[in-house]
């Protein structure tokens, strides 16, 4: 059965790294499970050029168009659609990444709040005990967000901070979003060769 995986980018700074992300994970032949916090619409359209849709089945026909991704490989869902498959542990994906993850999406999950779909994925992986990826992007760091993160690590989640290396000498932006997706893609197993690696 084909690799299923959950992909949340919510209002973080940053969405540069979800969307390349996305990219990876359909060209890998990937079954996607794609969620966008409002926020994240709002940072897409600031820190980017897209003009994203409004509609949860016209992003997924835009993201399917862009990336070149097969029929039915893609699926997005909105805050409040309750029936998508990634809120039930019945039907729980094999991993899922929040990339960006906001301060506020961070601190939902770790008190199992669930307002929204994407929090409630999120309780789904911890609960079935499935891989969770979580990428914050904020700084400096409170006591409060370190708590968080503290706090979802002992349950087992991977916190990955989008904080880029420079040994490869970047001379592009992209090079710095290559290196956070390449360490999320080693995390989840699925092969890259696009970022290199200490010592190579």
């Amino acid at each position: 059965m084909k690799q299923r995986i959950s992909l949340a980018i919510t209002g973080a700074s940053g969405v540069q790294y979800g969307l390349r992300l996305l990219e990876c994970l359909l060209q890998a032949d990937k079954t996607v499970y794609l969620m966008l916090s409002s926020p994240a619409k709002v940072v897409i359209a600031t820190e980017t050029e897209l003009k994203l849709p409004g509609r949860a089945s016209d992003i997924e026909a835009y993201f399917t168009d862009k990336y070149a991704a097969k029929p039915a490989q893609l699926s997005v869902f909105s805050r409040d659609q309750w029936m998508a498959p990634v809120a039930s542990g019945s039907n729980a994906p094999d991993a899922m990444v929040v990339c960006p993850c906001s301060t506020g999406t961070l601190s939902a999950i770790a008190c199992g709040n669930s307002r929204t779909l994407i929090e409630r994925a999120a309780d789904v992986m911890l609960k079935e005990k499935r891989q969770l990826i979580i990428v914050p992007r904020e700084t400096p760091l409170s006591a409060i967000h370190l708590e968080n993160m503290l706090k979802l690590a002992n349950l087992g989640v991977t916190i990955l901070p989008a904080s880029p290396a420079f040994y490869h000498k970047p001379t592009e932006i992209s090079e710095l979003i290559n290196f956070v997706v390449a360490r999320i893609l080693d995390h989840l197993g699925i092969e890259q060769r696009f970022a290199p690696r200490w010592g190579e």
